[in-house]
């Protein structure tokens, strides 16, 4: 098998796939799918920023307990 037929081949077999994708379990998905509008992408905005926000605290929380922590204990009891 040449070049050509190999390209061919793999041409053909790559827009029936793009071409199947719209039917099926994906295609009911995206027909249901809307772009969504400046309030709903300002309350996904607000509640992403707010998870990123309590999860990088929480992060320096547990890395400032772990670096600072055990003097902190020592000099309370006297260790």
């Amino acid at each position: 098998m040449d070049i050509m037929e190999r390209s061919w081949k793999s041409q053909t077999q790559v827009e029936g796939y793009i071409r199947g994708f719209g039917k099926g379990k994906y295609g009911r998905v995206l027909k249901m799918a809307k772009k969504p509008d400046s309030e709903d992408y300002k309350r996904s905005l607000q509640i992403t920023s707010i998870g990123c926000i309590a999860i990088g605290g929480l992060g320096f929380a547990i890395y400032y307990t772990w670096k600072y922590g055990p003097e902190f204990f020592r000099s309370i009891f006297g260790l």
